[in-house]
């Protein structure tokens, strides 16, 4: 028998339908505890959080993924939006609909982020109590020097950030909605240019029969989403963040090897721990079997500590 089941769900957030993937651990007889998962910028539920959900549910939790409102299969306008305080409403949606589940626990609920979902795991953990425990995975930290080490400098940073503050989300005058690339070799606009990520990414943008296991990926995101990446600041998150929190990172991983070392001293939770991997890439922590299991492995332990803690 398979160690887990998938379900296609769907649930609401803000009167907003998400779709989303339910994974159970097979041969349920006790209730199990409930995980929900965010990844990177723009991700869609196939991607990173598919590989961790799997092995979360191998590891005994119902794990729920999901598409962001105005993303993949889910609804909401306008398309592609990047918001953050839109992610952290999702994930207490997401909560919910764990909640009304039959073989979830409801007081034990815990979330994870990948890459830049960290981020908004951080702020989710924050205003929704529910969340016993949070793990950041290989997480890209937005802070200035995050966004200056991505952009080329402070000021390339404040030009994004400008330009991306006088797109309006919605135009009033009913004109088309503003895009940029995610990813670009040749357009300077492009959220992130750099060769490894572009080739990583734009393989998701491929349609067809034959690559419909890859979502409703596409290589675009609204400008007026960039204010809210760049200008991001989850250093100040973090000197609020008592949640008990796992960060996974490794030399090669996003924001490099010094920011996340920073950014975990910050974090006045009693109970915190750091786990370094090695000298993974970004990707690996995205794709290759090794290096999630490790990953994982860590993870469902801080989750299951976090549970033996509150009998």
């Amino acid at each position: 028998m398979p160690a887990y089941s998938k379900e296609r769900v769907t649930f609401r957030s803000h009167e907003i339908e998400l779709a989303g993937f339910l994974y159970l651990p097979s041969n349920l007889t006790v209730k199990v505890p409930g995980l929900t998962i965010l990844g990177p910028v723009a991700f869609v539920k196939e991607q990173s959080p598919s590989q961790y959900a799997t092995r979360m549910a191998r590891a005994g939790f119902a794990v729920l993924i999901f598409d962001p409102r105005g993303h993949g299969e889910s609804g909401g306008e306008p398309r592609r939006h990047e918001s953050g305080v839109m992610k952290v409403e999702d994930v207490s949606a997401a909560l919910d609909y764990l909640t009304s589940r039959p073989e979830v626990a409801s007081d034990l609920l815990f979330a994870l982020g990948v890459c830049q979902g960290v981020n908004w795991i951080v702020d989710a953990a924050q205003a929704d109590k529910r969340i016993r425990a949070i793990a950041l995975v290989a997480g890209h930290y937005l802070t200035p020097e995050t966004a200056s080490l991505y952009l080329g400098g402070a000021e390339a940073v404040a030009a994004r950030i400008s330009r991306s503050q006088a797109a309006p989300v919605r135009p009033a005058d009913g004109s088309p909605v503003d895009y940029i690339p995610i990813v670009s070799l040749t357009d300077t606009e492009a959220l992130l240019t750099a060769k490894p990520i572009y080739e990583w990414y734009i393989r998701w943008a491929d349609r067809g029969p034959a690559w419909a296991f890859h979502g409703l990926w596409e290589n675009r995101i609204t400008r007026a989403s960039e204010a809210g990446i760049w200008g991001h600041r989850v250093d100040h998150a973090l000197l609020k963040l008592t949640t008990p929190t796992l960060m996974v990172h490794a030399d090669r991983a996003a924001s490099g090897p010094v920011i996340p070392r920073k950014l975990f001293d910050l974090i006045p939770a009693d109970r915190k721990e750091l786990v370094w991997l090695g000298d993974q890439v970004q990707f690996q922590f995205y794709e290759e079997p090794e290096t999630i299991d490790r990953a994982t492995e860590h993870v469902a332990a801080w989750f299951r500590a976090a549970t033996k803690a509150g009998d």
